[in-house]
């Protein structure tokens, strides 16, 4: 399986299951409508015959040669070598956290999905001894992992900060005993930041996710305090104490973008002219009848705008001013294992969240839906059964999957969203798919821009 497109002036080829990434000429680009595999080492007759108007017998036959290459080198028409590992997914033992350390939020964000913070079960904070559980929980479910990961998650955290600096004391303390080591994260919309929290998280926290939404009319409009003002003004000084404090790149920015504001890409260099150089810029995703909803009909503008944002970014980076937008970071040499290609996240499997109440889900979107509630803290409770249908949840168990070039980028999609917005773990969220093949095809091309601009 191959995918072929063209953009800023570059024609791409990816094969979709070695992920290899060539850029051809217009002749060998043509060639590819008409050839299929297993390629022959001359060019069909009927093939050169076809496309003499356009191009000629030299160029095809250079132009075929190159691809017959790489059909021999593998990086054209590979196989599958994928598919046998679909039935030998098995369940993990538990590495990553979401810990809802408070189910409660000082800002009204208009496109929340927590219901503003409470996930519509009621504004509460979590106690210590649920966190001390959490802990142990994750220790013991953990098994011979040693590095463990755990974010603070909301609501907003730093409304319960003192729960946040005793679960991390604790963490600590059991990491020589069990032979872990704990890796924290928190995402906070900023409000109630100050210098000693900036101190604390900058020590202890791996990441930190600061949530805005850009400039000043979009984030104000979309993020409000409870009143109904602005925060634009009080968070953008604190997170650049907060950046310029930390002194290296393990944060970002994080932004959601909407039909409201279809000219994110503006909204992405704002940020980055504040001065950061960490950014993610989300679609929102939510319930179609509302009117910051993001619709089929968008699609074309918001093609564009990933566009625009990827060759203008390329040229920041010619000028040694570029820096990272979260959905073009790619990995073409690497790339992630076999197993997560095939299953994405570890959401139910590898990650849990934790409410306040000491309820288990599968992760932080799942939160509040009582159905995929998987035990409890208090009497000991996790669903086994639940945790290995999520081990096995991979692309070759979603019929939508099997002939899309960007299944092993995707993974399949949210597990969450596709519950939610398509009825079934199983089902990719349509929308986010096209939003997502988009993001890749900019992605690779500025891979192969920067590869081919490099010879």
């Amino acid at each position: 399986m191959i995918h072929k497109y063209h953009l800023n002036g570059y024609n791409i080829v990816l094969d979709v299951h070695s992920g290899g990434v060539s850029v051809v000429d217009d002749a060998a680009y043509r060639l590819l409508d008409e050839v299929t595999p297993p390629l022959t080492e001359n060019c069909p007759e009927e093939v050169l015959q076809k496309l003499s108007p356009e191009f000629s017998r030299d160029e095809l036959l250079d132009a075929y040669s190159e691809l017959y290459e790489m059909y021999a080198e593998g990086i054209l028409f590979s196989e599958d070598d994928y598919a046998q590992f679909a039935d030998k997914m098995v369940a993990s033992p538990v590495k990553a956290m979401c810990l809802h350390i408070a189910h409660d939020c000082n800002l009204r964000c208009k496109y929340c999905f927590a219901s503003t913070g409470d996930f519509g079960h009621g504004r509460k904070l979590m106690d210590f001894d649920t966190g001390k559980r959490a802990i142990d929980f994750l220790i013991e479910h953990s098994q011979g992992r040693r590095n463990l990961e755990l974010d603070f998650f909301g609501g907003e955290p730093l409304m319960n900060f003192e729960v946040v600096k005793q679960v991390v004391a604790y963490a600590r303390s059991k990491e020589k005993d069990f032979d872990k080591n704990f890796r924290f994260t928190i995402t906070t919309n900023g409000m109630l930041l100050s210098d000693d929290k900036i101190d604390f998280i900058n020590k202890e926290m791996s990441n930190v996710v600061l949530s805005i939404d850009g400039r000043k009319e979009v984030n104000d409009y979309f993020r409000p305090r409870v009143d109904g003002s602005g925060s634009y003004d009080s968070i953008v000084p604190k997170y650049k104490k907060l950046v310029d404090k930390r002194g290296h790149d393990q944060y970002y920015v994080r932004g959601t973008f909407t039909h409201k504001n279809l000219d994110f890409a503006d909204d992405v260099f704002h940020l980055n002219d504040l001065g950061f150089d960490q950014i993610s810029v989300e679609p929102v995703v939510t319930d179609p009848k509302e009117d910051y909803a993001i619709t089929e009909a968008d699609l074309p503008t918001i093609a564009k705008e990933y566009e625009r944002l990827a060759v203008k970014l390329l040229d920041y980076k010619k000028q040694g001013k570029g820096f990272n937008f979260f959905h073009f970071m790619i990995d073409l040499d690497q790339g992630p294992c076999a197993i997560k290609r095939l299953r994405g996240c570890g959401c139910g499997n590898e990650y849990v969240a934790i409410t306040p109440d000491g309820d288990i889900y599968p992760c932080h979107q799942f939160v509040g839906m009582e159905d995929w509630k998987m035990g409890s803290l208090y009497d000991g409770t996790f669903d086994l059964k639940r945790k290995d249908y999520f081990a096995r949840a991979n692309i070759y168990g979603k019929e939508d999957c099997q002939k899309c070039w960007a299944k092993f980028y995707c993974s399949g999609g949210c597990n969450a969203n596709n519950l939610q917005y398509a009825g079934d773990v199983l089902k990719p969220h349509k929308l986010g798919c096209e939003l997502e093949k988009k993001r890749l095809e900019c992605a690779i091309m500025m891979k192969a821009a920067e590869a081919f601009d490099g010879e």
